[in-house]
């Protein structure tokens, strides 16, 4: 939690402010780094709602493919000086891995649920 709290705040800044200055460069490396992270973290945590494959993974783990996959197809399209792809990806990564993901993590059953709503 403490990777993916920042990403909401820092991820709607770098979406809706000035983009291309050093600031954005730098806080979207921060952004990126601790989205990696969450990723990468959120694949050792079994599901605890819903059907499991594998006996570990469930729906919601298909967003922390979806991170792994846009993250660096989003740095290689900057690098390349596609910004339309890059902001595509950037956009699809904060609508599905913070806002739809992490709205699914509120759900009632499960743990974060738990602990902001008792």
């Amino acid at each position: 939690m403490g990777t993916v709290v920042p990403c909401i705040f820092l991820g709607a800044y770098l979406l809706f402010f000035r983009k291309g200055n050093s600031l954005h460069k730098v806080l979207g490396k921060i952004y990126m780094t601790l989205m990696m992270i969450t990723a990468i973290a959120s694949l050792f945590l079994p599901a605890l709602v819903g059907p499991q494959f594998l006996n570990h993974f469930g729906w919601i783990h298909l967003f922390s493919f979806l991170t792994l996959y846009s993250i660096p197809t989003a740095l290689i399209a900057i690098k390349k000086g596609n910004v339309r792809k890059h902001k595509i990806k950037m956009i699809m990564l904060y609508v599905g891995a913070i806002m739809i993901a992490g709205g699914f993590t509120l759900v009632p059953g499960r743990y974060l649920h738990g602990v902001f709503f008792g």
